[in-house]
């Protein structure tokens, strides 16, 4: 993956990535874009005017976190699970952060779209350092975005907790008031496929109604 840094590739985010050429570097660099992509859900319900808005590095973090922790419980490979969760959204540094909004015709493009997208993001990073660790971070994605193992479920599961948790952050700590953001509860709680998962949302849905009752 050595190389040299150069001129940027047409598509990815940014004069700092002016320099961006071919190589491990400019693999690094354009990865660590993830870092200011802010999660558009929160930008959209305006969560970020109180404050910082979560990146989708962060939100990655936290899916990984999860994976850590609750793999060995749901029975799946935790390594397979923590590589998974830390490259699921690595194609946004290129395309953003795409809300999947309940109401889905004011998403600002349809899911096919956001794959077909999202593909070519990712096809293009694997050509800043073509190789063996590139070819598994590109592996590990498509798997995600497949969908269809028991790693990927339980991924994918993990993604909509984090989400979930970080809404309910956003209330305790004062960002919205309470109940604005239960859209993503519902959402969670439509696309969650593991008992597991269901049975953890429904415990971080008891403790969030009993804190809203509480004077």
């Amino acid at each position: 993956m050595a190389g040299t840094i150069a001129r940027v590739r047409p598509g990815f985010r940014g004069e700092r990535l002016s320099m961006v050429g071919q190589g491990r570097l400019a693999f690094l660099l354009a990865a660590w874009e993830l870092k200011d992509v802010p999660r558009e859900g929160w930008r959209l319900r305006s969560v970020g005017d109180g404050g910082s808005i979560e990146s989708v590095a962060a939100h990655a973090w936290g899916t990984a976190l999860l994976c850590m922790l609750f793999a060995p419980e749901v029975g799946v490979d935790r390594e397979e699970a923590l590589e998974m969760a830390l490259v699921h959204d690595l194609a946004e540094v290129e395309t953003g952060d795409v809300a999947s909004l309940l109401d889905v015709s004011a998403r600002s493009m349809s899911v096919e779209e956001k794959a077909e997208r999202e593909a070519e993001a990712m096809a293009r990073l694997a050509t800043l350092a073509p190789g063996e660790a590139t070819e598994r971070v590109v592996d590990r994605w498509r798997a995600y975005e497949a969908g269809s193992s028991d790693v990927a479920r339980f991924v994918r599961d993990m993604n909509l907790l984090d989400m979930v948790l970080q809404a309910w952050w956003y209330e305790r700590s004062g960002r919205v008031e309470r109940g604005r953001l239960d859209e993503f509860f519902t959402s969670a709680r439509l696309r969650i496929a593991l008992p597991f998962t269901a049975s953890l949302l429904e415990e971080i849905e008891a403790a969030r109604s009993n804190e809203a009752t509480r004077p």
